[in-house]
C-alpha cells in the first residue's frame, strides 16, 4: 500500500468520527443545522479526496508511447 493510499481513511474519519464532534442543531450554516452541513461538506470534500488519490496514483499515469527509430 502507497502512503497516499491513506488518504483514503480521512473521508471515513470525517464522517463517522466527526458526527460526534458535529452532533447539535443550533448553528445554522447556509440554512441547513450544523450536522446536515457536516455531512453535505464531507460528500464534497470526499470527491476532492478521490480526485487527489486518483492523481497521485502512478497506476492512473498513461503509458509512454512507443517511439519507431526511422532508421529501421
Amino acid at each position: 500500500m502507497k502512503p497516499f493510499h491513506l488518504l483514503g481513511v480521512v473521508p471515513f474519519l470525517g464522517i463517522l468520527g466527526g458526527i460526534f464532534f458535529a452532533n447539535r442543531v443550533t448553528p445554522y450554516v447556509l440554512g441547513m443545522p450544523f450536522i446536515l452541513f457536516w455531512l453535505v461538506l464531507w460528500v464534497v470534500l470526499i470527491s476532492a479526496t478521490m480526485a487527489v488519490i486518483y492523481r497521485l496514483d502512478p497506476a492512473n499515469r498513461p503509458a509512454p508511447a512507443h517511439r519507431k527509430d526511422p532508421a529501421s
